[in-house]
């Protein structure tokens, strides 16, 4: 059960390419689930050595001019891990655009 979300709307025109990219990339270590408009990215409870009490899913939806990313965990602590995570993730993988603008909003 997740009791802290947050999400972000990061403008960008290659929104599909980016979170296929992020996907395979976090397909060799975590359980991961895409198509070119949608991914799953599943953060176990102990993701970073910390010790989180459960699973953090992070979700991705591609659209023409932004991708959005919605992160769901169990802890403060964990929520701000993934979101640091996966915002370093996408500014590497859109190098040439970067850095990308997050706004985290909570729920």
């Amino acid at each position: 059960m997740t009791a802290y979300a947050a999400t972000a709307l990061v403008p960008t025109k290659s929104g599909s390419r980016y979170l296929q990219q992020l996907c395979k990339h976090w397909a060799h270590n975590l359980a991961v689930e895409f198509t070119a408009e949608h991914g799953t990215v599943t953060f176990p409870r102990d993701a970073r050595g910390a010790d989180f009490p459960g699973d953090a899913v992070v979700t991705f939806d591609a659209a023409a001019e932004a991708l959005s990313v919605r992160v769901d965990a169990t802890s403060a602590e964990q929520l701000g891990a993934i979101e640091g995570a996966v915002a370093r993730h996408l500014d590497r993988f859109a190098f040439r655009e970067a850095p990308l603008p997050f706004d985290w909003r909570e729920g």
